[in-house]
């Protein structure tokens, strides 16, 4: 009888785990894990080649601006290009209104020295004294 639920062979069929695609959702596990953690230390300025240094540390972004010195010298604030004028009002402003504030300075290697000198007076003046240099850690040369 066609569909008698007969099975050809008798006995039961083991189970079995099937481990492709086990390892095919821990592969992508793996790369949501690494892509996340790479999307945590993004600086909210403008994209800079930022100089090397030995002596980096991690920072922690959070409840912070980033001020952004360009190769050409203008500075953004975080994302958005800024004059003099407009910067030194946003200073103000988020110097009254921020409890704790905290600036990142983001410049890129080639910008002039100076401009970062005027950001750091700048932030100076207003009594503000959490400053971090974004910088790219370079690993120690062996001498």
């Amino acid at each position: 009888m066609a569909g008698s639920g007969s099975h050809g062979g008798g006995g039961k069929k083991k189970a079995r785990i099937e481990i492709i695609p086990l390892i095919d959702v821990i592969f992508f596990l793996l790369a949501t894990f690494i892509l996340f953690t790479l999307s945590l230390n993004k600086s909210n300025g403008i994209k800079v080649n930022l100089p090397n240094s030995e002596t980096g540390e991690i920072r922690d972004p959070s409840g912070s601006v980033t001020i952004t010195i360009t190769s050409e010298g203008t500075l953004a604030w975080d994302q958005d290009p800024v004059t003099l004028d407009q910067f030194i009002a946003r200073l103000q402003d988020y110097k009254r209104n921020e409890a704790d504030p905290k600036i990142l300075i983001n410049g890129d290697e080639s910008a002039n020295f100076s401009q970062a000198i005027y950001v750091f007076d700048e932030v100076r003046k207003l009594d503000i004294h959490k400053v971090l240099i974004e910088t790219k850690v370079r690993p120690p040369t062996s001498g």
